[in-house]
């Protein structure tokens, strides 16, 4: 019986892990390219699935580690907020005062 949940948490864990790999954007896999980080996590199992957090996943969000300085896993904008998703016309003060004077000057 332990040898059953512990193949299934096994199985679920390479599941996940060459999920992670084709849906993880290909700018920011690190390391090799994804094609061959989905055949070492496919043919290499567990193993490969341990390789792939360690040495092939984006860095975290805010982590300063790498050759570009502080960056989101997904971002390169410098104005972007953490995470690197870009904001939204309502939360960019420039946009809002620009639009503030295009209404002034339309009065």
């Amino acid at each position: 019986m332990p040898s059953v949940i512990l193949g299934l948490a096994l199985l679920a864990f390479w599941l996940y892990c060459l999920f992670d790999v084709i849906t993880t954007p290909d700018p920011v896999i690190r390391n090799l390219p994804k094609l061959l980080w989905i055949l070492i996590v496919v043919f290499l199992a567990a193993i490969g699935g341990v390789f792939w957090f360690l040495f092939g996943r984006p860095r975290a969000p805010g982590s300063t580690a790498g050759p570009y300085g502080p960056q989101g896993a997904f971002g390169t904008r410098q104005d972007a907020p953490r995470g690197g998703v870009p904001r939204g016309p309502d939360d960019d003060p420039e946009f809002l005062r620009h639009l503030e004077r295009r209404l002034r000057d339309d009065d």
